[in-house]
């Protein structure tokens, strides 16, 4: 009875945390599709006030400045991705290759980032970028523009969230089957994209959404960097504190594909672990069997 309880419990507790993180998505999830008066202010005076069924707000949603802010957003979080999950996995593969003191000392350097603040890294990044501009100003050369300066940034604080997905898989990982591929003919780059990559690519896979998540959830470190105040979460701080209001389906727009992204990701990742213990059990009757 005690443990059927104490369980019991477990299962309470998790559903309250579920339901309390998830309950206010839901709600603007919800709220999104309900008939706002037009050029009133979406706030918390108003949001709670059902007004009835409509499709309007999400056909707003790609005019004007929120629809170019959304498509600029998309457009920075899936290049940034990219190229920090190269560079992050690349770094990863190189810090794992050194020696343990070394690589220790490697990635508590590349956790700073992650446990600084992102006032402090985007104010890094906006002193940073003044000198840059100042002396291309003083050679006479153009300055770096924003959407380039995003870029950076957003790559920036996405490497180490790339290599501290991939770390852990490196680690599961074996040396031999590096060199395993190398007896069988492979050059060393052959051996990297044919044995060694397939072999991390799950933890390569949630370095990249964990970048991508990352840079649309970023706003202190846009703020800072970019003058441009077309970016999504800069365009929704400015909007909150304007008299329009924001559009509460543009956070619906952003959720939804992550959310999916998140479901065939762990699905895969499920249907992979079923078949490894499908196997490891086949192997385990065939040996009872005498068989191996």
């Amino acid at each position: 009875m005690v443990k059927k309880a104490v369980r019991s419990l477990k299962y309470v507790y998790l559903g309250l945390m579920v339901f309390f993180l998830y309950i206010p998505i839901i709600y603007l999830i919800v709220y999104s599709f309900n008939d706002f008066t037009v050029g009133r202010r979406v706030a918390y005076a108003n949001l709670g006030k059902w007004k009835g069924f409509t499709l309007q707000n999400y056909a707003n949603l790609f005019s004007g400045e929120a629809g170019s802010s959304l498509l600029l957003t998309l457009e920075i979080a899936a290049i940034s991705s990219i190229i920090a999950t190269v560079i992050g996995t690349a770094a990863a593969i190189g810090i794992y290759a050194m020696k343990k003191r070394t690589r220790n000392l490697i990635l508590n350097v590349s956790e700073l980032p992650m446990v600084n603040p992102d006032l402090v890294t985007g104010i890094t990044f906006m002193m940073l970028f003044a000198f840059v501009n100042s002396v291309l100003v003083k050679l006479g050369l153009k300055q770096v523009g924003d959407i380039p300066k995003l870029l950076i940034a957003h790559i920036s604080f996405s490497i180490p969230y790339v290599i501290f997905s991939v770390m852990p898989r490196l680690r599961q990982s074996s040396d031999m089957l590096y060199e395993a591929a190398m007896d069988l003919g492979c050059s060393p780059l052959q051996a990297l994209f044919k044995a060694v990559i397939p072999d991390i690519m799950p933890g390569i896979t949630s370095g990249f959404i964990m970048a991508l998540t990352m840079s649309l959830d970023d706003f202190v470190v846009s703020y800072f960097v970019s003058d441009l105040k077309s970016v999504l979460s800069v365009y929704i701080y400015s909007s909150a504190r304007g008299a329009k209001g924001v559009n509460p389906a543009l956070a619906t727009v952003i959720f939804i594909p992550l959310v999916t992204l998140l479901l065939i990701v762990n699905l895969r990742r499920i249907s992979k672990e079923r078949e490894y213990e499908i196997q490891s059990k086949k192997v385990k009757l065939k040996d009872k069997g005498g068989n191996l």
